[in-house]
């Protein structure tokens, strides 16, 4: 896959949540608007995608995902089909996608690689929604700034800091972040940073926004400050046979009550979910008080009706 961060190959018209940038920094903001309505009425968009119908494709396990995503469509009127397997296992991707867009209106994608969403996207024509890829999770960076924006009041000038692998979450973070003016500090092992591409485009983008974007080695550093402190798995899906390595080479990541203090007092910690408890974080951390990731998971549902409503 080319080194660069994918730009939009829509059909002309139609607009994609592929990965972060398909979204202009407008866009963004309004899409961020119109969580905090829905969220705030659910009954005024109850029938907005009456008589719509989505694609569901998911080649990866899912909680959180499936299910916001299903009752988003559902809550909205609008209704779904779910497929769980390899999206391209007995017939080329290109004549899944051909196919889908005879059916449906959309189509919601959770899959390895970030190819499959492109090539979704670039054959059926149709709005697509990147539901977690292996460099991108938009839907959950969405989620996770639109928390922030409730229990701060605002985003810019904030200060995340993020304590972990440098992995699909990390990049949709700071692609986010980058571009709304919230500063963001990411802490890895060496070698287990961000991927040069998306970091270079993060920086480029902070320099428009005012936002810094840092990659430290240094959780200690990176939390100083910080209004949020957020990390993710160490071993993410697919790399299981590499989870004992990576427990002693991230053990010094995790965020414990030690690390969470060298943030500011009123920080909150936050993560995606799943957590491995007592890994990535400890117990105590992801029931305290400054934790907020079951308002993350309850904001999945309503930033992917947001994205929904904007897209379709």
């Amino acid at each position: 896959m080319a080194a660069h961060v994918h730009q939009p190959q829509s059909h002309a018209g139609v607009l994609n949540l592929r990965q972060d940038l398909d979204l202009s920094v407008e866009q963004l903001n309004a899409l961020l608007d119109l969580t905090e309505q829905v969220k705030q009425s659910r009954p005024r968009f109850a029938t907005a995608l009456k008589g719509r119908y989505i694609a569901l494709l998911f080649e990866k396990p899912s909680l959180r995902t499936r299910m916001t995503f299903e009752l988003a469509i559902k809550q909205l009127g609008g209704d779904c089909v779910t497929q769980i397997g390899m999206i391209a296992d007995r017939e080329p991707l290109p004549d899944v996608a051909r196919n889908l867009a005879r059916w449906v209106d959309g189509i919601v994608a959770r899959t390895f690689t970030q190819e499959t969403v492109d090539e979704l996207s670039r054959w059926s024509g149709l709005p697509v929604i990147n539901a977690l890829s292996d460099l991108y999770h938009p839907c959950q960076a969405l989620a996770d700034v639109f928390t922030l924006r409730e229990h701060f009041g605002r985003v810019r000038g904030l200060k995340l800091a993020y304590s972990g692998d440098g992995n699909n979450v990390a990049h949709s973070l700071m692609l986010c972040c980058a571009r709304l003016g919230i500063h963001i500090s990411v802490a890895t092992p060496a070698g287990y940073e961000p991927q040069a591409f998306i970091t270079e485009k993060a920086i480029e983008l902070g320099r428009q926004s005012g936002a810094v974007i840092e990659i430290t080695n240094d959780p200690a550093h990176a939390v100083k400050n910080a209004n949020a402190v957020y990390t993710d798995v160490w071993a993410s899906m697919g790399q299981e046979s590499e989870a004992d390595e990576r427990k002693r080479i991230f053990g010094p990541y995790q965020v414990n009550e030690a690390l969470l203090e060298k943030a500011r007092k009123d920080s909150l910690f936050m993560h995606c979910l799943p957590a491995k408890r007592g890994q990535e974080a400890t117990d105590a951390v992801v029931e305290s008080a400054q934790s907020v990731v079951f308002d993350q998971a309850e904001n999945r549902l309503h930033v992917q009706k947001a994205a929904l409503l904007t897209l379709l």
